[in-house]
């Protein structure tokens, strides 16, 4: 090359290619893409949220059901007073909060464990 030759010159006519865009893999896309495999997978979570639902509201309604048949029962345990209250009152006053707060508390907590065992199922490469 001669002291007054110049370089060739190159033009670009096109971007260097990114990488290649990744959609979700393996059970998330069949989720995304409403297939059969795909519907399968959130009817089965469905189905486990549904199950524990159910689980937890027998096991408030199941007690809250027994208490009037245990005082219709013995009528002697529903005439009983803590000081000027009557236990009937107290039990259904007080008594049921803890264990509404207790079964929202667990039903939250399992549920929460359903969806992230789902999450990781449906992310498995």
């Amino acid at each position: 090359m001669t002291e007054h030759q110049r370089p060739r010159r190159e033009t670009v006519t096109r971007p260097t290619p990114k990488s290649p865009q990744r959609g979700p893999v393996g059970a998330g896309r069949d989720i995304d893409e409403q297939t059969t495999l795909g519907e399968t997978y959130m009817r089965s979570l469905l189905r486990t949220q549904l199950r524990l639902g159910l689980s937890v509201l027998a096991l408030v309604i199941i007690p809250l059901a027994i208490l009037p048949m245990v005082w219709a029962i013995a009528p002697g345990i529903g005439r009983l007073t803590v000081g000027p209250v009557p236990l009937p009152w107290l039990v259904l006053g007080i008594g049921v909060y803890p264990l509404l707060v207790l079964a929202g508390w667990r039903y939250v907590r399992q549920a929460e464990r359903n969806e992230s065992e789902f999450v990781r199922i449906v992310t498995r490469q």
